[in-house]
């Protein structure tokens, strides 16, 4: 029987961990812009900054990737774990410049619901990261991320048809959907990570 070698390195596992942490900074960040009272130009700020630290993090473990000879599992499965947790942080800042761009005043309170499922699976995709190494403990994870997803995807319906209700102007219904498509992508790119996790999980049992 050939025995499969496993790097002792360490870096990818903390690198996805760190990537991971974030997302959940990104998510309180998100929360804090769609809440009442903020300071929406220094949150959005501080939401372009963390995704320019994010995507610093996304670049090394793109270049560590590039210069190692064994990494821990396929590095086609690197690449996309890399990219969809970059994803996540992409589409929350997204929400956040267009939340000041369209300079939208009031947010529907459904919008909580979204942005709690966001900052559940952040938290949840954080506390994962670390177990890649083991792979142990993972399925837990990806199975309560299906839950929220599930979540998310049938509060986006309600936000939709309120929005659709004839309650809001035509311009702000525009406004709206563009945050709250935003919202859905997150969450969305919040399933892919977990999907990838299982799939490497799988390959690696």
């Amino acid at each position: 029987m050939a025995l499969r070698f496993k790097p002792v390195d360490t870096a990818f596992y903390q690198l996805f961990t760190e990537s991971a942490t974030h997302l959940v900074h990104g998510a309180a960040l998100l929360g804090e812009m769609l809440g009442d009272g903020n300071d929406r130009e220094s949150t959005a700020k501080r939401m372009r900054d963390a995704e320019h630290e994010a995507d610093e993090t996304t670049h090394g473990i793109i270049r560590r990737v590039n210069t190692t000879f064994v990494t821990p599992f396929d590095r086609e499965d690197i690449y996309s774990l890399a990219s969809s947790l970059d994803d996540v942080m992409d589409y929350m800042e997204e929400a956040v410049d267009l939340t000041l761009l369209y300079e939208v005043e009031h947010l529907p309170g459904e919008l909580a619901v979204q942005v709690e499922v966001i900052q559940h699976c952040a938290e949840l995709t954080a506390q994962s990261m670390p177990k890649l190494q083991s792979m142990k403990g993972l399925e837990e994870y990806w199975i309560e991320i299906n839950r929220l997803e599930n979540a998310g995807d049938k509060s986006y319906r309600r936000i939709l048809a309120k929005l659709f209700s004839g309650k809001y102007e035509a311009l702000e219904v525009l406004k709206l959907k563009d945050v709250v498509d935003s919202l859905e992508k997150a969450i969305d790119a919040f399933e892919r990570v977990a999907n990838i996790v299982e799939q490497i999980a799988v390959k690696e049992s």
